[in-house]
């Protein structure tokens, strides 16, 4: 028998392809069955059939449960169980310290649901206009006036479209497109004759407009829609409150009940993050109807704020190279003299939301100061927790000591703190997003705006909330958890820690000082704005504004007016009359040129022109300080001027300018000055006084002003409004009271005031929670200190003040910082009032006691709690 036989071995290169594919843990249990079978076989049935089999089995093993698992399959289950340990440890500790974790729950809540809202409104603000798919090329050009002092305007002079699509070749398109507020549509052929009064009012534009901005067609072909006269487009909401389930398209509309537009086609509703609010556009060569000089080639030396040309450039094209060609425009189609007046410039898409001075809603700069009082609040709520994570150190030496003791080392003491930690912060971001749900109806309406959170449908959002997660987390837990990690076992277990081993007062001091310092910068400004507001509405503005209602007179025949004005000034309670343009101060108001008495040339500026009839003056209860009042016609015959117009002509005296001749407009209205008034605030008090005339003419008469005595205001109201829709049945009757007008010209101002309000509470509930915190830490550190005092006699008043002495120091520091922050930070704010008030000492006075106050009644509970216990209680243990 040969050795092989009387030896058998299994073949050697199948023993290697099994060390191959089987995982580690299995191979000597694997090898031990297939060699075991394999020498009980060749002993019984052969070498020959025992090797056929070995064959068999190996294959037998090529299953996924003995393929090769890499090594982190068998840790990850000890990985996850570590982990589970540290969140069920972290969530005894939470449910155990109940009032601890309730305050810090609430402190970070408020951080971060503020964060949420602020992350909210700025995303918001800044997605305005960016979904359009040819954005980085759409530019709008803007007009800049040279005269004494250079002036804004984001509108242009309406040829000026028409000039720069023939004369350069930098755009791929261009579109002219007039915005025209406050129209009343009609739809005549309706059953009930129905009509609209729409604030938004229209636009006229041209067909290539919406091959710029993408508002997109549901219905119509944007390259036909508004190519014909007396068509129109409607959005899908405008379209459904017309004409209910009915086709738009076909159906006739009337503005202002003159002109019949037929709708061809019907626009996806706007975006909320829109400028363009409009959802009516008419046909651009309509625009003659409403002026047809202004829709003329000829009217250049009009520059109304309605009228916006947009721009699509070339892909080659830059932005540089345009405005560089601009300034030849104004050379072709002015004279020497006004071509160094109009200079055109271009201005991006993406800055139209942003830029004040060219009628943008908010600046950048705004938002960057909410973002970060965002961050401020996040930082005192993260102070916060500190705080009070600190000042339960010492309760928890013993339990680190003892784990110290059975093996645990600093990494795992560290994230077993950072996982409560987590736990509280998740629990926070929780409760935060519930504050935040419940708080933005109360943000839209303050803003008018429709703001969303969504986490599942905003990805930003989605990315900004775990971020926000993580840096809460971190900046919350490291120190604490870095400073219970380090305790000494020997001294934790026999109780020998002290304050210098959990960070002693000093880091504690400058965050409670850090605290209070942005809680007194919030309050010092929201003081501030509330004394401007308060100033700007009670402030006297040169004229009479309560108890005067406003409405429209839509037919200005004399005598459609003169039969008004008789049949209101009869109502009881009714005690002046005026038809007007605009009431003195207006956001609506005509800037045009002026020519004084024999001077050849135009002034250098332009005048404000209120056109009103003989009573304008004493209804608005206007001073006429030299000469005398308008008396009454029909048309343009007589000026008066304001001092500040008078001080412009540069006369040496308002008499000297009475009796003069002066010519205003391009229609060069001529008239003879008889009187001057003295200044009155005909814009906001953001906005100098202008200098301006007064005038009288019926085809200027837009609306009407009544002087109403406040005691029968509601029954005065009331019968104007029947007189009124007696006189004009086919319009809708409005009506505004001009103090609620003025109101609106600090609507953003105050909102501001109302965000900043809110951020100062929350700030300043945070604080309180953080210095309840602190003053925790030291009534436990004082225990035995308090005690010693009180067995040698130590008064109630005496162990008080030991707490208040050092928060007293605490807040006199934080003030002392931010007090000159707060009045730098609120000067430059104010600087946006051409009329302002002056930052006084009192305003300080009023934040610091306000803040000493509050701190007091936080400290206060605790402290008298230490000052009351039993100092047997204390020093037992001594």
């Amino acid at each position: 028998m040969s050795t092989r036989a009387r030896n058998p071995q299994p073949p050697r290169w199948l023993d290697k392809l099994v060390e191959r594919f089987c995982a580690p843990h299995l191979l000597e249990q694997v090898m031990g069955d297939l060699h075991e079978r394999y020498y009980r076989r060749a002993e019984r049935e052969g070498d020959a059939k025992a090797r056929r089999m070995y064959w068999r089995e190996v294959l037998a093993y090529m299953r996924p449960t003995i393929f090769k698992r890499r090594s982190y399959q068998y840790t990850k289950p000890i990985f996850t169980d570590m982990f589970r340990n540290y969140f069920r440890i972290a969530s005894r500790n939470v449910y155990r310290s109940k009032v601890y974790s309730l305050i810090n729950v609430l402190g970070l809540a408020l951080g971060i649901a503020s964060a949420i809202l602020i992350f909210t409104l700025v995303k918001y603000h800044l997605s305005f206009d960016t979904f359009h798919s040819k954005a980085s090329r759409i530019y709008r050009v803007t007009t800049e006036s040279h005269r004494e002092e250079i002036s804004y305007s984001g509108g242009v002079p309406q040829p000026l479209g028409k000039a720069f699509r023939n004369d350069y070749t930098f755009a791929e398109r261009v579109a002219r497109v007039f915005r025209s507020p406050d129209r009343l549509v009609s739809l005549p052929y309706s059953k009930d004759n129905l009509k609209f009064q729409e604030r938004e009012g229209l636009a006229y534009a041209e067909p290539e407009f919406f091959d710029i901005l993408d508002f997109p067609l549901i219905q119509g072909d944007k390259n036909t829609v508004l190519t014909e006269p007396n068509t129109a487009v409607l959005t899908e909401r405008i379209a459904k409150k017309y004409f209910g389930s009915k086709d738009p398209v076909g159906q006739i509309i009337r503005i202002d009940n003159k002109w019949d537009f037929r709708i061809t086609g019907v626009l996806l509703d706007l975006p909320v993050n829109t400028d363009r609010r409009q959802e009516i556009y008419l046909s651009y060569s309509n625009l003659k109807d409403e002026s047809a000089w202004f829709a003329s080639d000829d009217s250049w030396r009009s520059i109304n704020g309605d009228m916006h040309c947009f721009i699509l450039l070339k892909p080659n094209a830059l932005p540089s190279g345009v405005d560089k060609a601009l300034p030849e425009l104004s050379k072709k189609y002015y004279n020497e003299h006004d071509a160094k007046i109009y200079r055109f410039k271009l201005q991006h898409l993406s800055d139209i939301h942003f830029n004040p001075d060219l009628g943008g809603y908010v600046a950048k700069k705004n938002l960057w100061s909410l973002s970060l009082i965002g961050l401020f609040l996040i930082i005192t709520a993260c102070v916060n927790f500190i705080n009070l994570a600190t000042a339960q150190a010492l309760g928890r030496s013993k339990e680190i000591g003892v784990r110290k003791v059975l093996g645990s080392g600093r990494k795992q003491l560290f994230w077993q703190f950072m996982a409560e930690t987590a736990l509280i912060t998740m629990l926070a971001l929780v409760s935060a997003f519930a504050l935040a749900q419940v708080a933005v109806p109360y943000v839209n309406q303050l803003f008018g705006i429709q703001l969303r959170i969504n986490i599942f449908q905003d990805v930003y959002l989605l990315t900004f909330l775990p971020i926000l997660l993580l840096v809460v987390i971190l900046l919350s837990g490291s120190y604490p958890g870095l400073i219970l990690a380090g305790f000494q076992p020997v001294l934790a277990l026999k109780g020998k820690l002290s304050q210098k081993h959990v960070g002693g007062f000093s880091l504690r001091r400058a965050l409670v000082v850090t605290q209070f310092a942005i809680s007194q910068l919030l309050i010092i400004g929201t003081i501030v704005i509330a004394n401007q507001m308060r100033y700007s509405s009670q402030a006297d503005m040169g004229f009479r504004k309560d108890a005067i209602v406003m409405f429209p007179v839509p037919k200005k025949e004399k005598s459609t007016i003169s039969t008004l004005n008789s049949e209101i000034s009869r109502i009881a309670g009714v005690e002046k009359v005026t038809f007007c343009s605009h009431a003195p101060v207006s956001p609506d108001f005509v800037n045009v040129i002026v020519r004084f008495d024999s001077r050849t040339e135009y002034e250098d500026f332009d005048v404000s022109v209120k056109v009103g009839n003989d009573q304008y003056v004493s209804t608005f209860d206007l001073q006429v300080i030299a000469g005398r009042n308008l008396h009454p016609s029909d048309s343009v015959r007589e000026f008066l001027l304001n001092e500040t117009a008078v001080k412009k002509l540069g006369v040496r005296s308002t008499n000297d300018v009475i009796g003069k001749r002066m010519w205003i407009g391009l229609n060069d209205w001529e008239g003879v000055i008889v009187g001057v008034v003295k200044d009155f605030h005909n814009k906001s008090f953001h906005q100098t006084i202008d200098p301006l005339c007064i005038t009288t003419s019926n085809d200027w008469y837009f609306n009407c002003a009544v002087k109403i005595n406040p005691a029968n205001l509601s029954p005065t109201v009331e019968a104007i409004e029947m007189i009124w829709k007696r006189t004009f049945p086919d319009h809708v009757y409005e009506y505004d009271f001009l103090d609620e007008q003025i109101a609106r010209f600090y609507e953003l101002d105050n909102m501001i005031l109302r965000l900043i309000q809110a951020f100062a509470g929350i700030s300043i509930i945070i604080c309180c929670l953080g210095l309840y915190g602190l003053v925790s830490f030291m009534a436990v550190h004082k225990t035995k200190e308090v005690g010693v005092r009180k067995v040698l006699g130590a008064s109630l008043q005496s162990i008080l003040w030991l707490f208040g002495k050092e928060f007293t120091r605490l807040l006199i520091l934080a003030f002392v910082i931010a007090a000159p922050l707060a009045w730098w930070v609120m000067s430059n704010w104010l600087e946006n009032f051409t009329y302002r008030i002056e930052i006084r000492t009192g305003i300080f006075v009023l934040a610091i006691s306000a803040t000493f106050v509050l701190a007091m009644i936080t400290v206060g509970y605790q402290s008298l709690k230490a000052a009351l216990a039993n100092p047997v209680d204390s020093l037992r243990n001594e």
